[in-house]
């Protein structure tokens, strides 16, 4: 009778264990690299509209600035709907469009605020969401636990905020900086721990791209809220 050959299993197992774990490491840093790619997307257009007058005068002087406002507001429910049914390739295109129109809807930061002071708050706001975003990714809590709070205040932040811009307080304005710069740290954690998850899944490489897709458009969402709540914190006016 043969022994089982309970080393060989062993050595199986951690060659699993391995090669699952580059997995993940490969599948985070796409995720990561959709999403600052992304990012310099944005900066390229919202810094072009706003070095040109002829972009920028048709755009923020006529009613056209709500709609430019509004669009990317449109682009995350489409975004959040067609997911499902979307290609790989389909939402790579929706990503690198709804980067471009939020660049446009960002003009207006370099219109009213310094160069220097965007430039520091960028960095506060990456420094803050890389750590959280860390601690996301490496903590063994279950934070599906907060996602309940987390939901309710960003749906708060929403609702305030809408209403702000007809009331235009400055007072309500700090307080939803103050609770949206918290809100959106926590779903930073919470949708790096998902994305970290749902990779676990079975899904075959299409849907992973997908997810990859989605996950960099979740990050990125909530790096480009941080940015602009700290800017009324740290950005200096032209």
């Amino acid at each position: 009778m043969n022994t089982p050959d309970y080393g060989y299993r062993a050595g199986f197992g951690a060659r699993s264990d391995a090669l699952f774990d580059e997995g993940l490491r490969q599948h985070m840093l796409r995720v990561y690299n959709y999403m600052a790619l992304g990012l310099v997307l944005t900066g390229v257009v919202a810094f072009t509209v706003a070095s040109v007058p002829a972009l920028y005068v048709p755009i923020f002087s006529t009613p056209l600035k709500w709609v430019v406002m509004l669009a990317p507001l449109a682009f995350v429910f489409l975004f959040s709907f067609r997911i499902q049914t979307m290609t790989a390739s389909g939402a790579q295109m929706m990503f690198w469009a709804f980067c471009a129109v939020m660049g446009l809807s960002l003009a207006s930061v370099f219109l009213v605020f310094t160069g220097t002071s965007i430039a520091r708050t960028f960095f506060i706001a990456a420094t803050m969401f890389g750590a959280t975003s860390l601690y996301g990714y490496t903590t063994r809590s279950d934070l599906t636990r907060f996602s309940s709070f987390l939901i309710m205040g960003l749906i708060g932040v929403v609702i305030a905020s809408l209403v702000n811009i007809f009331l235009g307080s400055s007072a309500l304005q700090f307080a939803i900086s103050v609770l949206g710069i918290f809100v959106f740290l926590g779903l930073t954690a919470w949708d790096t721990q998902t994305i970290k998850e749902q990779y676990a899944e079975n899904f075959d490489s299409d849907s992973r791209q997908k997810l990859a897709v989605f996950g960099a458009f979740s990050l990125y969402l909530n790096f480009i809220n941080i940015f602009q709540l700290l800017l009324h914190f740290t950005g200096e006016r032209e």
